[in-house]
């Protein structure tokens, strides 16, 4: 029990999230299909907090003197690429490019950043939750089939 725990707090945490906890789970010994279910929830528990919140603080935080600078420059990044999103996707294709940029296990995307971004979009937090959920599950088959060797199998 007290692993699984584990691997649901891993996959909370932003930059590694279930990317890691995956691998941490298959390391483990634990069972596939439990771990997978646990670190999708895991991944997802922070997801309609970050939505609602981020960019808030975010506007809150870019008039401040000590912290203003950092908050401005996560503002207009988030700006800019969801303007940038929105010019390549286009509005009817976000769902799906949401999707693939959560479930694609790279740096920099994940969940957290799905859902910040999806907040700068104003996708709507029904559209955005099951868009990104869709990627984190995509996002945890891919990190627990390479953990478990399928991949090297296959020739890759």
């Amino acid at each position: 029990m007290l692993k699984y725990l584990l691997i649901f707090f891993v996959s909370m945490v932003p930059l590694v999230e279930l990317r890691l906890a995956m691998p941490m789970a298959v390391g483990m010994g634990l069972n596939y299909w439990v771990s997978l279910v646990v670190c999708v929830l895991g991944n997802m528990l922070p997801v309609p907090f970050i939505y609602f919140f981020a960019r808030k603080v975010l506007v809150w935080g870019a008039d401040k003197k000590y912290i203003g600078k950092i908050f401005r420059f996560f503002l207009e990044k988030g700006e800019r690429a969801g303007q940038k999103l929105v010019a390549t996707a286009g509005r009817g294709g976000l769902f799906i490019a949401l999707m693939l940029f959560v479930g694609i296990p790279l740096p920099g995307t994940g969940a957290w950043t799905g859902a910040l971004g999806a907040s700068f979009l104003n996708m709507g937090i029904k559209s955005t939750a099951l868009s990104v959920s869709l990627g984190v599950v995509i996002a945890g088959c891919i990190m627990g089939l390479a953990s478990t060797g399928v991949f090297s199998v296959l020739g890759f």
